[in-house]
């Protein structure tokens, strides 16, 4: 590496690590980073006798007549609930609930700012799973939907398909671990083959992680095409294959892994990364936040054209210009400080927001495969190697998200509420606005303190 190499690399490396160390200087200043406002106005204070008593009894008999009418009388229909348990944050494991504050209130911003939803944090200070699954049932009246986030698995697995098939609740439940995660890497997927000229039906694939979030990506890649038959996946004891035989006594437990073991690596291929690479046209990580996890000499066995997702947070699991010297002609990373963010904010606001618009029941793989070919479209206008898919400044890109999830929800009719697809954009285009209008006139005008310098 020449000296001017190295000096770029140092450069890169500081401008990773600058968000952490703003981070403990802005934290403490706001003290949190969401708070409630109201949304109806108060002109006199004679108002709170229509908020308040004695004229709300109105809308409460209203709701108990009619519990649809909650969707009307209340902001039950843009309400969501950020759950946790804090086993699995970020990169950082088991923190617990109060430490995963910081991330749960992180969400709830961005699912304002992007999505116009009103998202609260609900840190559960249990790690049992049918306490949780009994929590979120309890609290449901008050929302619209739920995202679980940063459960451990296998039960973070336990909690979303039994929430999800219980009749007693009726809103969608949905893990951005999982879900969120594998739709944007399905859109990234996408848009990365449109630059490369590869079908999605031909390609091979390999995967480093067999976690909540690689376990649903590999599931809604197939989904949208991939043969799983090119679908190699390694955990920390390699390969996994059908009759690997930890995997099978653990099948009770990880039902998920099994069953991936059962439709991928056919050829029972053994080994860990570096062994069953060779010739693989696109490499999606959800492992350790550690450079090096994944060599150099690996990504140099893969085909012409690859492509190498490295998701781990907050450190990928290799270095974007590691990857690239090695021969990848496309890398992404979890983090928006460098070329192709794979990241779930990208996902997870626009989705919501027409989830909720239409009052979709749940949320399906269809629906997500819908919101992953809106961000590739969307992407596509623009795509080259630096940019196979959206940003976050991508305006356009959370009401068309949200339309396309929107309509998919009422073609499957798992929808409560008829939108046409013209009109469905335009009110996901203005409570979006509205949303990111209100955020910013409140810090111009003083109202947010303005942030210190960093």
């Amino acid at each position: 590496m020449s000296e001017s190499d190295e000096k770029t690399v140092e450069e890169l490396k500081k401008k990773a690590e600058k968000p952490g160390k703003d981070a403990l200087i802005l934290h403490p200043f706001y003290e949190g980073k969401i708070q409630s406002i109201g949304k109806a106005p108060v002109r006199t204070f004679d108002d709170f006798a229509i908020w308040y008593t004695p004229g709300v009894a109105k809308a409460c008999l209203k709701i108990k007549e009619d519990p649809a009418e909650a969707y009307r009388q209340t902001n039950k229909g843009n309400m969501v609930a950020v759950v946790s348990d804090g086993t699995r944050v970020l990169g950082l494991g088991d923190i617990g609930p109060l430490a995963a504050g910081p991330v749960m209130e992180g969400k709830a911003l961005l699912f304002k700012y992007l999505g116009g939803v009103d998202a609260w944090p609900v840190c559960v200070d249990t790690k049992d799973p049918d306490k949780i699954i009994e929590t979120v049932k309890i609290i449901a009246p008050s929302f619209g939907g739920i995202n679980l986030e940063d459960i451990s698995k296998p039960k973070c697995y336990k909690i979303l398909e039994t929430l999800r098939n219980d009749p007693e609740v009726d809103i969608p439940v949905w893990h951005d671990d999982a879900q969120g995660t594998a739709t944007v890497v399905l859109a990234g997927v996408l848009g990365g083959l449109k630059v490369v000229k590869k079908d999605i039906e031909n390609i091979r694939v390999a995967m480093l992680g067999v976690g909540a979030a690689n376990t649903r990506t590999a599931y809604l890649l197939i989904a949208a095409g991939v043969d799983p038959k090119n679908i190699i996946m390694v955990d920390s004891k390699g390969a996994i294959y059908a009759d690997r035989e930890d995997i099978v006594e653990q099948k009770d437990y990880d039902t998920f892994k099994y069953d991936l073991a059962q439709k991928t690596n056919p050829d029972r291929l053994t080994g860990n990364l570096g062994d069953v690479i060779e010739g693989m046209d696109v490499l999606i990580s959800a492992s350790r936040p550690v450079p090096g996890t994944i060599k150099k000499e690996w990504i140099e066995k893969m085909a012409n054209d690859s492509i190498v997702f490295a998701c781990a947070n907050p450190i990928p699991e290799i270095w974007p210009w590691d990857a690239k010297a090695a021969g990848a002609r496309i890398v992404g990373t979890g983090r928006s400080d460098f070329d192709n963010q794979i990241n779930n904010s990208l996902g997870f606001p626009g989705i919501f927001r027409g989830t909720l618009d239409v009052r979709a029941t749940t949320i399906t793989d269809e629906m997500c495969i819908a919101a992953a070919e809106a961000l590739a479209e969307v992407g596509a206008k623009e795509a080259n190697e630096r940019r196979v898919i959206p940003t976050m400044s991508d305006w356009e890109v959370f009401p068309a998200e949200a339309t396309a999830v929107g309509m998919k929800a009422i073609e499957q009719g798992i929808a409560r509420k008829e939108w046409g697809e013209k009109e469905l954009y335009k009110h996901a285009e203005e409570v979006i606005r509205t949303a990111r209008g209100a955020s910013d006139m409140l810090y111009k005008q003083g109202f947010i303190p303005k942030a210190p310098p960093t």
